[in-house]
């Protein structure tokens, strides 16, 4: 009888025990890391200064959530209204999160702060904070002038949060300091203490630890001597750490921010860094926290973060956080294909309905947008797309919300013919290879602050090759390192050899660069050609070069101007001008700038843009001469290519023409506001520009016709 009952008690148990281990495993996997969630902040004015989420599946594509908006008020928790560096923790019983921020802004100026902000979390959306003002906190910190950078990671010993962050005090240089946080995280209990400082005397800023093989690693940023991100290694979380021998960043620009996060698949870890002075962020992958990989090439994001951290997340975490800020339309925005224009792509909300634009040889029969799709989310039918029969119908799912239909359309749109922001176009077919090349001012620099112009060659119109930088102001040019504007060019055979004379603006003055090929090197003739205003004009600048070489004479002109039109011959050797000949040819009250020039039918053309590339209503009119130096007879209804407000077009001007060899076939080139978002950008619109081609008809007076815009463009059959 007891052995009966004995047998069916270990029975029981062992019923009990493979329940506890199937739960528990059954936990552990619900519990497991697939995700990745990655706070930051994206500058230095306003609202950039806030706390941001986005979101990957696997650590290298990300996408930003609520459309790359704040997810938490920095004029709530803040006391100076903005923060930034923003470092995120998951605690050490797995579902509470720490966040720790520097509490600044920094317009008040780099030495103005004294605090950090401390969050606490147990569900990633909603955020308890508190204020901690060092300097009020602690005493002797009378001569604090910052607190940077905090960051939390969990004292095993102590059975405590430690936060530590680098303070300047005085003339001392940025050293790296702890402290422990009380238990609610709410405050600091312990003194500031040193951790950290430079064994060069440099800054030591922006630290990171990591645990890693039984060794806390210190990741953190130097200045002076050594300048970069280094390591240093300690068997002790507060003490004893080891500077190793070099520099772990893997680009000779300047960074800072350094953050490391560990691979959910096992395969090691990435350090990330805000590459700062080229807004963008580099990624390298390591194994053992000595040796790192770039894998830019890998990484893909729709936001431009600063200072961040990644921690990775569980499904149903990244489940709750797609329910909070993510929606059906932010799916089919997350389209990855390298083939689609991405500055370009049209979303609907109201009508439901998504535009792909696609680049010029890439087939729609079966196309792949390559969309990134969230655990919890689902679009369909599943890629690829047959969209030569018109749109296709795509049901989208997200999490806690009913499903939702779009219509997406795509089509082979070949305006903008370059893909990025440009503007200021001008064109030359070479007789020495054949093809066409287009020369445009690099665009998307605040305040039109570009420094550098490239090149680009097609042999139909339509298919573009980057032919890279040709003129370097910082690098190449003595005289001007600013503003690098209008370029215009022309071609030359001198001895039965080609010569390419490059004309553009630098700092708002006009050079000229000399090659022997149309892609360059360009070398740059030591000093600027057009340095002051022709006779009696007061005001504009001098900036917008066009040559022209008069077919009948072959004398070539110099044109240029803003708020005035002048014309100057030049010389024979290219590079200078009959200072002599200078002549101010304004054609009329609506010339702003962009003269072009060029020769049909007996008849000489100049064009001009009126207007303020800023405004909606920047366009192009025309006039005709008989000679390349004016008088200019202007034409009845002489505005030939303006906005398209049906399209969606606007500010279309500063173009260039050109012929295709032996034919009397022309097409202007011109930029335009970025299309769907220009209008929208308020003055940065004016550059945010794209270049366009399309059709340039005469009638048979000789009289341009409208230019019909389009966004089809052009393509010349080989």
């Amino acid at each position: 009888m007891n052995i009966k009952f004995n047998r069916n008690c270990h029975k029981l148990l062992l019923s009990c025990l493979v329940l506890v281990l199937t739960s528990w495993s059954a936990l552990a996997q619900k519990q497991k890391n697939t995700a990745y969630l990655f706070t930051y902040f994206t500058g230095n004015s306003g609202v950039e200064e806030s706390i941001r989420f986005a979101i990957s599946s696997d650590g290298y594509t990300y996408r930003a959530l609520n459309n790359d908006q704040p997810v938490i008020s920095s004029a709530v928790i803040s006391s100076t209204g903005g923060v930034r560096d923003p470092h995120i923790l998951r605690g050490a019983d797995g579902k509470t999160f720490y966040m720790v921020v520097t509490d600044m802004v920094s317009a008040k100026g780099w030495d103005s702060n004294r605090a950090m902000v401390l969050l606490k979390s147990t569900d990633l959306i909603n955020w308890t904070s508190s204020i901690v003002n060092i300097q009020k906190r602690f005493p002797g910190q009378e001569n604090l002038l910052r607190v940077w950078a905090p960051q939390t990671i969990y004292d095993q010993k102590a059975g405590k949060y430690m936060v530590y962050w680098s303070m300047k005090h005085g003339a001392d240089p940025d050293k790296i300091y702890w402290a422990y946080a009380n238990k609610d995280f709410t405050d600091l209990e312990t003194a500031p203490k040193q951790l950290f400082f430079s064994p060069t005397n440099g800054a030591c800023i922006d630290g990171d630890i990591i645990f890693d093989q039984g060794k806390y690693h210190l990741f953190f940023k130097t200045e002076g001597e050594g300048l970069g991100i280094r390591v240093a290694v300690s068997d002790q979380l507060k003490e004893g750490y080891v500077l190793r021998e070099g520099n772990v960043q893997q680009t000779k620009d300047p960074v800072e921010g350094a953050g490391v996060f560990k691979l959910n698949n096992g395969e090691g870890y990435i350090l990330m860094y805000d590459v700062y002075t080229k807004g963008r962020y580099q990624f390298t992958k390591t194994k053992d926290l000595k040796q790192f990989t770039v894998v830019d090439h890998d990484v893909k994001m729709d936001f431009h973060p600063r200072h961040g951290t990644v921690l990775p997340i569980t499904t149903q975490e990244a489940n709750a956080l797609l329910k909070k800020w993510y929606r059906p339309e932010n799916l089919l925005n997350s389209f990855q294909s390298a083939a689609i224009k991405r500055n370009n792509v049209v979303v609907d909300t109201t009508n439901s309905t998504l535009y792909l634009p696609v680049k010029h040889g890439n087939l729609l029969k079966s196309f792949d947008p390559g969309f990134v799709i969230f655990p919890g989310m689902d679009i369909s039918p599943k890629a690829p797309y047959d969209f030569t029969k018109g749109p296709v119908k795509l049901k989208v799912s997200s999490p806690g919300g009913k499903p939702k239909v779009y219509e997406v359309s795509a089509s082979i749109d070949l305006n903008p013919v370059l893909n990025g922001y440009y503007a200021d176009p001008e064109i030359l077919y070479s007789h020495k290879t054949g093809k066409y090349h287009l020369y445009p001012t690099s665009d998307g620099f605040t305040d039109w602050a570009g420094n550098y112009f490239k090149t680009f060659s097609s042999s139909n119109l339509a298919g573009w090759k980057d032919e890279g930088v040709i003129l370097d102001l910082p690098r190449d040019v003595s005289w001007a390192k600013r503003n690098a504007w209008a370029p215009t060019i022309a071609e030359k055979k001198i001895n039965g050899s080609y010569k390419y004379y490059y004309y553009f603006t630098a700092a708002q003055k006009i050079g000229v660069a000399v090659a022997d090929d149309p892609s360059g090197p360009f070398k740059d003739s030591g000093k600027a050609l057009i340095a002051g205003k022709p006779q009696g004009i007061k005001g504009g600048q001098e900036i917008d070069p066009d040559v022209f070489t008069d077919p009948k004479s072959g004398k070539s002109y110099l044109y240029w101007g803003n708020g005035y039109m002048a014309v100057a011959l030049l010389n024979d050797d290219m590079i200078s001008i009959d200072s002599s000949s200078v002549k101010v040819i304004t054609p009329d009250e609506t010339y702003r700038e962009g003269t072009e020039v060029f020769y049909r039918k007996g008849k000489y053309y100049f064009l001009w843009s009126q207007n303020d590339t800023r405004d909606a209503d920047y366009g192009v009119r025309y006039g005709i001469s008989d000679t390349p130096t004016g008088k200019i007879n202007l034409p009845e209804n002489n505005l030939i290519l303006s906005k398209d407000v049906k399209q969606g077009i606007y500010a279309t001007g500063h173009n260039s023409v050109i012929q295709v060899p032996g034919k009397d076939d022309w097409y202007i080139v011109y930029h335009r506001f970025t299309r769907p978002h220009g209008l929208g950008m308020g003055q940065s619109a004016g550059y945010h520009r794209e270049v366009c081609i399309d059709k340039l008809e005469f009638d048979t007076n000789g009289n341009i016709k409208v230019v019909q815009l389009t966004l089809k463009g052009i393509y010349l059959a080989d």
